[in-house]
């Protein structure tokens, strides 16, 4: 015999929520020197100074290149001062498992996202690798995963670029993975494009773009209206506010000269 169930009985069944992972916009905050006040100020302005950019933005902070570990107390009161300045600390870099036990004792998470640079470092790579979770896939459809480029080689050598030809609206992300990327239309205010090789935006962009994203310092940002609220390559970035007004609405592009970001009309 069947028993018919109710609407209800079989919603029941179906999970609560489900969780995906998406490529998300988060800032490591790397800390060069155990300065707490120093540390509290600098953010202050930045977030006075760029508050779009800034303010309530989720950062990563990142201990690996201090001389030594601080203690459980000294990392908990660097996150308030980070949260008190406006910005969202989310959790600490990949590190050693001092820095996880840290991260456990604090009740937040290790992110794995930025191991590359522990890596460099000299932490055995197998070792790193034991310890870090997979890439999370972006919004977008985007090429499929593949091995690292040596160092100094170009990331998209040897694929063809990623061509999104729709708008990419404000909180929307596209991430161009091992490839160039390359945008056809609009990018708006509050909306991000991000890709491991070149970006080329044949188009206005108001957004962030973000190239180099695997720290590719060969690549370079393309535009044909230049509005952009940050543009970044390998980690080096500039806002809006420290952009040339003469730059503003013209074609113009970004590159890198050691770490100093670029820019100029094309």
């Amino acid at each position: 015999m069947t028993v018919a169930m109710t609407a209800a009985e079989l919603a029941s069944l179906e999970p609560v929520a489900e969780i995906k992972f998406g490529q998300v916009g988060i800032a490591n905050l790397k800390l060069k020197r155990l300065d707490p006040d120093a540390l509290a100020a600098e953010l202050r302005g930045k977030v006075e100074n760029a508050g779009k950019l800034f303010l309530r933005a989720p950062v990563v902070l990142d201990l690996s290149h201090l001389p030594s570990l601080p203690d459980v107390e000294v990392v908990r009161d660097l996150l308030e001062r980070i949260r008190a300045s406006g910005m969202l600390p989310v959790g600490l870099s990949y590190g050693t498992s001092e820095n996880e036990r840290i991260a456990q004792e604090l009740g937040i998470p290790v992110i794995a996202k930025f191991r590359a640079s522990y890596e460099r470092a000299g932490e055995p790579a197998a070792e790193a690798q034991a310890r870090a979770t997979p890439p999370p896939p972006s919004r977008e459809p985007v090429a499929e995963p593949r091995a690292a480029a040596p160092a100094g080689m170009n990331a998209s050598a040897g694929l063809g670029g990623l061509l999104h030809d729709k708008p990419v609206r404000s909180g929307q992300q596209v991430y161009a993975r091992g490839r160039d990327l390359i945008l056809t239309a609009l990018v708006g205010n509050g909306a991000e494009v991000i890709a491991d090789g070149s970006i080329h935006v044949y188009g206005a962009l108001r957004g962030r773009a973000l190239a180099g994203a695997q720290g590719d310092e060969a690549a370079r940002i393309f535009c044909q209206e230049f509005h952009a609220e940050l543009v970044s390559i390998a980690g080096q970035y500039r806002v809006f506010e420290d952009i040339p007004k003469d730059l503003r609405g013209q074609s113009v592009q970004c590159w890198l000269e050691g770490d100093k970001l670029m820019l100029k009309k094309l």
